[in-house]
């Protein structure tokens, strides 16, 4: 596991849905990263953050390209993950690669993952929520850094962006969105190995990984372990206690 992806602070701009489905349309093209990166650049060069269309600064949609290579340029340990991602993408229409696009940023920035479950978890406990609550929580797991304010705000903005969550009447107070149900377990499974990938032990009791605050976009199936390791040469399941299964990255 590369412990420079769990030093990677998060997201330095809203990323649209759009910008993550025509990225993985041009590799199902056959483009390679190069060329790629020179799609992109034109692309993006005239998209907005707010959606709409005009010129942008280099540097900014220069940092939407980072995000953007977890799908074409992901960490070496992620490329196997990431190749499962389109394999799959490939069966489906871009409408229906939300849970796709999740799972690979989540694991290809664990930030964005722990800005998800605080999320979550606070949607867990009431039906809004505040920037400053969502603020507050990350400042208490990275510290008290202006850069943790701002790259929260842009995944939270994100997150709308994506329709995950719904502004409200008040300014910085978002609403939880209808959930979007995953039903095909092969994409059930990659969303619940993105978690462990972004947890710096690899590993996590089934029960909470599929009910994981941060999967609050999303209905999962019920999955077992046994089921999941059969499907994935990627992941282990060890059983403690009685009926309770542990599921983990395999060492390499």
């Amino acid at each position: 596991m590369t412990g420079n992806r769990h030093q990677k602070l998060g997201i330095k701009q809203t990323i649209q849905m759009h910008w993550m489905d025509r990225t993985v349309q041009l590799i199902l093209s056959g483009m390679n990263e190069k060329q790629i990166r020179s799609e992109l650049d034109q692309f993006l060069s005239t998209q907005k953050q707010s959606g709409g269309v005009g010129e942008r600064g280099q540097k900014t949609y220069g940092m939407a390209i980072g995000i953007l290579s977890s799908w074409f340029s992901p960490d070496p340990e992620l490329v196997s993950f990431r190749d499962d991602a389109l394999r799959v993408a490939q069966t489906y229409p871009s409408s229906q690669w939300f849970p796709l696009h999740w799972a690979i940023i989540s694991a290809s920035y664990p930030f964005w993952y722990n800005v998800a479950k605080q999320v979550g978890r606070l949607l867990n406990l009431q039906d809004r929520i505040t920037q400053a609550q969502v603020f507050g929580r990350m400042k208490e797991q990275y510290g008290d850094r202006g850069t943790v304010s701002r790259n929260a705000r842009y995944t939270v903005r994100s997150f709308v962006a994506w329709g995950a969550l719904n502004d409200s009447e008040t300014k910085g107070c978002y609403e939880k969105a209808a959930p979007v149900s995953v039903v095909d377990p092969n994409i059930a499974i990659l969303m619940v190995e993105s978690v462990l990938h972004a947890t710096p032990d690899a590993r996590g009791a089934m029960a909470l990984l599929l009910n994981n605050p941060a999967f609050f976009p999303f209905q999962l199936p019920v999955l077992s372990g046994d089921f999941i390791a059969k499907c994935s040469d990627r992941l282990d399941v060890v059983r403690y206690g009685l009926d309770d299964e542990l599921l983990k990255l395999k060492q390499k």
